[in-house]
């Protein structure tokens, strides 16, 4: 009974920490407050757990250079505990840290990650996916991979409050780009939607997150290395104010970037200057890591100006812990370190053999040996680059050539399906024609030759007193008349609703546009590609009506002189593209103007599941795109 008692008391102490002081303690964290994180610390009466809290802030501050572990075993009324839970995630940050052990790693993340959801705590459980993620994002071929996109799906799933969720957003865009490498289109929609979502954030080492990534975003996406800089000098302001470990080192890797931005910019000196004040001294593996990274770009900003020893130099030390950092590309850095690196040492003792007093017949033959065989070795080498090189290039031009190919394929394509639908409207027009020339013959043309046969009576009988039934025939004359009015009325009707009814959309639009041009002052052009095939009737008396009142709008406000009017099928999308070369407006300002209709016909288009976009410059005139589901 007195150990259910006791159990029942400090699951109760566990609870009350958890949801007050924990929530306090990973949010000074996760903010860099290490000042609030240390207070909350000495207000916890639990020692076991203090002691667990204390090395993963001494871990997160960056302030245990070498940490000692405070791991010890728990019994089993324990192993439910908050204590217990904290003491898996250091295990695996210490592992982690110290010998770059990522298997192992893992294993205990996890294991703590599935203790934490048992627990039902979701501050451990977003810190654990943070940890994790974290490791996974300094493997650039793993984003992507299905593990990868479940502990992103986890952190969306348990994140708890608005700091959570914008550092989800910013992990899950670099799943984004992975997944539309190939779809720049896609990329650049998601970039849009990212930067409205993480515009107004108010936490210091996330904005210098969205920075960093955005910096990146606009180097390699835009190639608008004005705006890289700017984003990447801004995050820099950000870090230099904070302290902690990733921090920190999210610090050294915005400076590496800030010097590529500048070497990209030819500001060789300048990338030279930021890039030699960059510390990476500390014996933790993630800085490890980035002295890899610090270690290449040194040796391209070196030999960009002449500093060809040093240059070298940077290189064998890039190489040496790339073989070190990267297991998966062992063998192919072994042979390329062993070839540069020989190749440098015999150089080496080739200049030396050459600048000493050889005393002896033996000696300058050794040196010719070496000689010829690194001259050997250099002119192999380069053969072997001079054929990949232009294997490569081969390669280019087979792509380029393929891609020509395609092009010529699909332009045929639109060519043949727009040669189709014009074959299909002249066919059209041609049987409504036939259609309308039967109908006037067949009934309107025998009316009125018995009119003008009963006209032809009355002319002849006009003076003639003696003629019969006058008033009869003026009876039946008018008859006549007011029947072929009637057939007049009747196949006007006709061809006036029958061009939507019979024929559809786009004949009722280009009829719309002929009727609306007038000669040198207005000038109509309908396009369409892919409108082969009649849509709902429904839809196209919506779309139509849509249309009319945009060139109705154009009319009263733009004073264009041309409208170009657009029709694209793209896979069961209809794009709708509308111009003029008017006078334009403010689109921000559209809002507040009530009177040009275009909100209603935006709201029309929401409803039929669109979208509606406008591009308009003052003096230029206006595009409107829509786009609507079919």
């Amino acid at each position: 009974m007195k150990k259910i008692v006791i159990i029942i008391t400090l699951l109760n102490c566990f609870v009350s920490f958890c949801n007050n002081d924990s929530k306090q303690f990973f949010n000074a964290i996760r903010i860099s407050d290490y000042p609030t994180a240390q207070i909350i610390l000495k207000g916890v009466d639990d020692k076991a757990l203090q002691e667990q809290l204390e090395f993963f802030y001494d871990i997160m501050h960056n302030k245990r250079t070498n940490p000692s572990p405070v791991f010890k075993a728990y019994n089993n009324n324990d192993t439910l505990s908050l204590s217990y839970n904290l003491n898996l995630i250091n295990k695996a940050l210490y592992e982690y840290l110290k010998d770059g052990n990522e298997i192992s790693s893992f294993r205990t993340l996890k294991k703590a990650l599935n203790l934490a959801k048992k627990r039902k705590d979701k501050i451990l459980i977003c810190e654990t996916l943070k940890i994790i993620l974290e490791i996974y994002q300094r493997f650039t071929s793993v984003i992507g991979d299905e593990s990868y996109k479940y502990y992103i799906s986890e952190y969306r799933k348990y994140a708890y409050d608005e700091f959570e969720i914008k550092n989800c957003i910013l992990k899950e865009f670099k799943l984004i780009k992975k997944q539309h490498y190939n779809s720049e289109k896609k990329y650049l929609v998601n970039f849009l939607k990212v930067n409205d979502q993480l515009s107004d954030i108010n936490f210091t080492f996330l904005n210098a997150k969205r920075d960093i990534t955005f910096s990146a975003y606009f180097r390699y996406e835009e190639e608008d290395l004005d705006k890289s800089e700017f984003l990447i000098r801004e995050a820099i302001k950000n870090l230099e104010s904070l302290e902690g470990l990733f921090e920190n080192e999210r610090l050294i890797c915005a400076k590496i970037n800030l010097s590529i931005v500048l070497f990209e910019k030819r500001l060789f000196n300048e990338a030279y200057n930021v890039i030699n004040k960059i510390n990476t001294n500390q014996n933790i593996y993630i800085y490890k890591l980035l002295k890899t990274f610090l270690y290449y770009w040194k040796y391209e900003i070196y030999k960009a100006l002449g500093k060809i020893d040093q240059s070298k130099d940077y290189y064998i030390k890039y190489l040496e812990l790339e073989l070190l950092n990267d297991q998966s590309k062992k063998k192919q850095l072994v042979s390329e370190y062993e070839t540069k690196y020989q190749t440098l040492e015999k150089e080496k003792k080739i200049v030396q053999l050459l600048n000493t007093n050889l005393k002896s017949e033996a000696e300058r033959i050794k040196n010719r040996n070496l000689l010829i065989g690194s001259t050997s070795i250099l002119i192999i080498g380069s053969i072997i680059a001079i054929l990949m090189y232009k294997n490569t290039k081969r390669k280019q031009r087979i792509a380029e050539q393929e891609r020509e190919i395609e092009i010529q394929k699909t332009e045929k394509l639109l060519k043949e399906q727009e040669l189709t639908a014009i074959d299909a409207m002249i066919s059209g027009q041609e049987k409504e024609r036939q259609r309308l020339a039967n109908d006037l013959h067949d009934n309107l043309g025998s009316t009125l030759a018995t009119v003008k046969l009963h006209f032809d009576h009355l002319k002849n009988n006009r003076d003639n007193p003696k003629a019969e039934n006058i008033e009869e025939l003026y009876s039946k004359t008018n008859n006549l008349l007011d029947e072929a009015y009637q057939k007049v009325r009747t196949i006007a009707h006709e061809k006036n609703s029958g061009v939507m009814a019979k024929q559809g959309l786009l004949p009722a639009i280009k009829n719309l546009a002929k009727k609306a041009s007038n000669g040198d002052g207005l000038l109509i052009e309908v396009q369409d590609y892919g409108l082969d095939e009649r849509l709902d009737n429904a839809l196209e008396i919506s779309i139509f009506r849509i249309i009319q009142e945009l060139i109705t709008n154009t009319i009263k406000h733009a004073n264009a002189s041309e409208i170009n009017i657009s029709l694209t099928n793209h896979d069961s999308l209809l794009n709708i593209i509308v111009e003029d070369n008017g006078k334009g407006f403010d689109a921000k300002i559209l809002p507040e103007k009530d009177g040009m209709g275009l909100k209603s016909i935006e709201k029309r288009i929401e409803h039929m599941e669109g979208t509606f976009e406008i591009d308009s410059t003052i003096g230029k005139g206006t595009n409107i795109i829509i786009n609507v589901p079919i």
